[in-house]
């Protein structure tokens, strides 16, 4: 039997798995395809898994069922999520991942716990990124590559310099735990920074009124906040090349990078955010 996998925690959260060596119900929830999900003992682990098919297609509804999942779990304890469409070929299939990576699962588990994810979308525009660089173009004359070199060159730089100012006043005013950062030009010139920042879940209220006064300070940038979120940017890859890897099932239309969505933190929304585990 094939397992999909959601995501994976610590055994002793569960107290009625220290009775069963087997795959027990998680009440109450669904996974893909209506599937139920179940919680699957794995030495001091607990998968978070529901039965799979190897014929099905998953879809964009896969991903809301992923998501969701996830979500629920987060909502009781800590979570190390697994890419979207991760499936084990069977039960040995899946006990060999855990036994091979238990030592790294259990230490992200408690670098993680208590922690949540919250992600920062600021769009910058003015200055340096208002400016679309031109195709670089070979044919006149030899002085004009170099001198469309240079310039684009020297715009790249002046938005790298941008891009690293702004993220750092993000990280003085909000001062998180741990952050991932990302940077990329806009058709229209602007820059679209997607930051997100791991905190304390007892923070998140003041995270939250922190940034309706960052809004208020920075008018001149367009700024969205998300979550709480489980921690997906920070759950590192674990799986070694020497170790089995999970077969993957049948592809999705689902982006394989995450990407959060306005201020929401619907099952809908969520599926948007595709985990990094394994």
């Amino acid at each position: 039997m094939a397992w999909y996998a959601y995501c994976i925690g610590e055994r002793q959260a569960f107290p009625e798995l220290t009775r069963h060596r087997k795959p027990i119900p998680l009440n109450s929830v669904l996974g893909v395809s209506g599937n139920q999900v179940f919680l699957y003992p794995a030495c001091d682990l607990a998968v978070i898994v529901s039965e799979h098919n190897p014929g099905e297609i998953l879809n964009q509804r896969s991903g809301v069922d992923h998501a969701r999942v996830i979500a629920e779990c987060f909502q009781h304890f800590t979570v190390l999520p697994f890419r979207f469409g991760t499936v084990f070929n069977g039960d040995e299939a899946l006990r060999k991942s855990v036994r091979s990576n238990q030592r790294q699962f259990l230490a992200n588990i408690d670098k993680l716990r208590g922690k949540a994810e919250m992600h920062l979308r600021l769009i910058v525009g003015g200055g340096c990124a208002q400016v679309i660089e031109r195709p670089l173009q070979a044919g006149n004359a030899h002085h004009d590559y170099l001198a469309s070199l240079r310039e684009n060159a020297a715009r790249s730089r002046e938005r790298q310099t941008r891009a690293r100012s702004v993220s750092c006043q993000m990280h003085r005013l909000f001062l998180p735990l741990d952050e991932e950062v990302s940077c990329r030009l806009l058709e229209s010139g602007a820059m679209l920074l997607d930051i997100a920042h791991l905190i304390d879940r007892k923070s998140v209220e003041r995270y939250q009124n922190k940034f309706a006064t960052t809004c208020s300070l920075m008018r001149e940038s367009q700024m969205q906040l998300s979550g709480p979120w489980p921690p997906y940017h920070f759950v590192h890859c674990l799986t070694r090349s020497s170790h089995p890897q999970p077969r993957p099932a049948a592809p999705a239309p689902v982006q394989s990078e995450l990407l959060m969505a306005p201020i929401a933190t619907s099952a809908a929304h969520q599926a948007e955010a595709v985990p990094a585990l394994v």
